[in-house]
């Protein structure tokens, strides 16, 4: 079942074609990764997708449903979260609390219902119940007290990590989340992108460098050059491709 349909989507910033015609989709429960050189049109299809770029013309539909335009607050509510190659994490609070932000819902925030806290404990406590399990899953339990800024650059991504799982989403578009990181770590984020997708059904949109750790989890590769769609298939397919090769290394 199609969780996310693309149809000829295009985006421009002044003669620059950074999304030319892409048209793509994501079965629900899929894991997908999102490959090509720099400067090839990925993070602006996240952008796209997220809502934080209008296209100039084409759909995306979300659930059957065209979300292109919406902004992003209403694109969050609907279901799709994403992370940033560089951890974007409330650094004045700790990793704990940094998970319990995007709790979903948090009754105790409507003006009425915070006068009456029997109305909205309960729930408070099943987040913090909820987040604790999200942090041992992600290996952060030990560090869930200190404060986001001062655990490791790869602990920062496991929390932005924590926090998009707290969310409840349905798609989940993650910007290298193995960037930077040691390859134990960046194998220990997959793993727990794996469980969760096993154990919530999550969707998985992945733009990654580390080809060598994306191909050893996901099930399908997209592979982006000059803001085209231009190789589709599994990891061992793509690798073997000669306009793969054509495109990161040139003629």
């Amino acid at each position: 079942m199609k969780i996310l349909e693309i149809f000829s989507l295009r985006k421009s910033f002044g003669g620059v074609k950074a999304v030319d015609d892409v048209t793509l989709s994501l079965n629900r429960g899929e894991i997908v990764g999102l490959i090509g050189p720099n400067g090839s049109g990925k993070t602006t299809l996240f952008n796209i997708i997220s809502g934080v770029y209008k296209p100039d013309s084409g759909r995306v539909l979300f659930e059957g449903k065209r979300i292109d335009g919406l902004p992003p607050h209403e694109i969050f509510r609907r279901g799709i979260m994403r992370s940033f190659q560089i951890p974007r994490t409330f650094t004045k609070l700790t990793v704990f609390e940094n998970a319990l932000l995007t709790s979903n819902p948090q009754p105790g925030e409507s003006p009425l219902k915070a006068l009456s806290p029997s109305s909205w404990s309960s729930k408070e406590v099943e987040n913090a119940k909820r987040a604790v399990s999200v942090l041992k899953s992600l290996s952060l339990l030990e560090v869930s007290g200190s404060w986001a800024s001062e655990v490791s650059g790869g602990q920062m991504k496991l929390t932005e990590l924590s926090r998009v799982f707290m969310a409840k989403p349905k798609l989940i578009l993650l910007d290298e989340p193995a960037a930077g990181v040691a390859p134990g770590l960046a194998h220990e984020i997959f793993r727990a992108i794996v469980r969760m997708r096993d154990e919530l059904g999550l969707t998985f949109f992945i733009i990654e460098h580390r080809l060598d750790v994306l191909f050893e989890y996901v099930e399908r590769v997209l592979v982006m050059h000059q803001g085209r769609i231009i190789v589709e298939g599994t990891p061992d397919e793509v690798v073997s491709d000669p306009l793969v090769e054509e495109a990161y290394l040139g003629d």
